[in-house]
């Protein structure tokens, strides 16, 4: 068993009930984004659709099963939201050339791994910090360049952040926080999910139609 929140002091399916159900903001993200795409036979839309889907299975897995093939299925599934997102965003709203952005993301995914090699430093959330950048980056560009949706993906980041210290925070504050407050990472990073999705597609779109 793999012990890593404040919610589970046991073994057991259901030792973090509150972990584990949280997941459906992920499953509402996911339906929300195939509104978006709707009608379209958009593969990108249905790609992230999908990823969002996966990720709310592997965590609910995790958070149920507690062991390490779950938290296998836990942690790939964002990770690939992460690097599908700048694809189709470098693609299709910057018009990066497929080469250079190949060796980008070969970048950000090596930057990741590395940051999964210090558990013991922010409750394992170090992982994250290219995450973050890359997206504060790619906030930046979408409200500079004047994008649709201009300042969706900047209020992405901002709950990125907020989720990220919910999961930092977790193990601190278990003596004051029984519950902790890991599940705030799901209902946080579900909604930025969804608005990095909403950005990304709502824009490609817009340019499609010549808007």
């Amino acid at each position: 068993m793999i012990d890593l929140y404040c919610e589970r002091t046991g073994p057991g399916l259901w030792a973090e009930p509150l972990n584990a159900l949280t997941n459906l903001a992920y499953f509402a993200a996911a339906w929300a984004v195939w509104r978006i795409g709707r009608g379209t036979a958009d593969p990108g839309a249905r790609l992230l659709v999908g990823l969002l889907v996966a990720i709310g299975t592997g965590s609910a897995l995790f958070h149920t099963f507690a062991t390490p093939w779950a938290r296998v299925l836990d942690v790939v599934p964002i990770l690939l939201f992460q690097a599908s997102f700048l694809w189709l965003y470098g693609r299709r709203i910057v018009g990066i050339a497929p080469a250079p952005l190949v060796g980008v993301l070969a970048g950000f995914l090596v930057a990741a791994y590395a940051g999964r090699q210090f558990p013991q430093l922010l409750n394992g959330s170090l992982m994250y910090a290219p995450a973050f950048l890359a997206a504060l980056g790619v906030g930046l560009y979408h409200s500079g360049t004047q994008q649709r949706e201009r300042l969706t993906i900047l209020a992405a980041v901002g709950l990125f952040v907020a989720a990220v210290l919910s999961r930092t925070m977790d193990n601190l504050l278990c003596s004051s926080i029984p519950i902790g407050t890991h599940f705030l990472w799901h209902l946080l990073t579900a909604s930025a999910l969804y608005l990095f999705a909403r950005g990304l597609l709502v824009s490609a779109s817009s340019r499609r139609l010549g808007e």
